[in-house]
């Protein structure tokens, strides 16, 4: 079951670009704000519709509904009693859009300038590309010292150039800050089988790159949630039998990836189930420095993978 609420400027003519985004217990009030403040160069061209996928969280959806009533770009809340998890959501946004393309972002992000709407539908207007993918920053992220692994992480692997993404056009697809047009997104949607966290968005980036061409610019966002050490081992071991299915899927895709690699060499390293715990320990590690604890939160992660390959 689920509940729809619109604001007054909801109704009127298609817009051209419909921004979706799925919230499951995080706060996008503030992502919402950033957006409107915008609203007045881009008119109606450019709508919001906000996914609540059944967090359970009654007094978060009635500030984000009071958010939306406000907003000066029209806008549509989807609340969810059920948890259908991140690709059903998604799909269920792509549905409800009315635009010829489609903006996916996550509700922890924040643009980092203040034209990032207007690069997305200026993008959509003059080019019409299939996918295209703006970046990943950390100018905005929280600097706290529990952040630090994440955020060594994110530096290395996720905020990456727009030129050097653009070799692997596929690899660094991600849908916290993703553009898709109607007719691709129809042709291939996201793979509800993918259940927990992890590897749904490149899994459909590899399906939809042998199609159509994909894009890369320089539009970031500035991924706000970044995760302590113990939350994203929690999440890489969530993250297992999702790899296992992009490995079966694709694997002349994912063999030329370093996570598969390091995957394929621990497979054979003797002793790997008895390292496995002492990685996650020393990941967990808080006097150690970030740049160590990263790495063996990485080995960890290839630990898991291994198992899959």
């Amino acid at each position: 079951m689920s509940r729809t609420v619109a604001n007054a400027r909801w109704r009127g003519k298609r817009p051209a670009l419909s921004v979706l985004i799925p919230f499951y217990r995080d706060d996008p009030c503030d992502l919402l704000r950033d957006l409107n403040d915008e609203a007045g160069q881009l008119g109606r061209s450019v709508e919001v519709i906000v996914l609540s996928d059944g967090g359970g969280d009654a007094d978060l959806v009635a500030r984000i509904e009071a958010v939306i009533k406000t907003m000066a770009l029209p806008a549509r809340l989807i609340d969810l009693k059920r948890n259908e998890g991140r690709s059903k959501g998604r799909n269920r946004l792509a549905a409800a859009a009315r635009g010829g393309s489609f903006l996916f972002l996550d509700s922890d992000m924040r643009p980092d300038h203040r034209r990032f709407l207007q690069v997305w539908a200026d993008l959509a207007a003059s080019e019409d590309p299939p996918v295209a993918f703006g970046g990943f920053s950390l100018l905005q992220a929280p600097d706290e010292p529990r952040f630090a692994v994440h955020r060594a992480l994110a530096a290395r692997s996720e905020c990456v150039p727009y030129q050097e993404r653009a070799r692997q056009p596929e690899k660094y697809v991600y849908t916290s800050n993703l553009l898709v047009r109607r007719d691709v997104f129809a042709a291939e949607a996201f793979d509800s089988a993918f259940t927990g966290w992890g590897w749904e968005d490149v899994e459909w980036a590899m399906r939809v790159s042998r199609r159509f061409r994909v894009v890369h610019l320089d539009n970031p966002a500035t991924h706000m949630g970044l995760d302590t050490a113990g939350a994203l081992a929690a999440k890489y071991e969530q993250s297992a039998p999702n790899f296992a299915r992009v490995v079966a899927r694709h694997p002349d895709i994912v063999s030329t990836y370093p996570s598969y690699k390091a995957a394929r060499l621990l497979k054979r390293a003797p002793g790997m189930g008895l390292a496995r715990p002492l990685l996650k320990t020393v990941a967990m590690t808080d006097w150690l420095p970030a740049g160590p604890r990263a790495f063996s939160l990485r080995l960890y992660r290839a630990a898991l993978y291994a198992e899959a390959v």
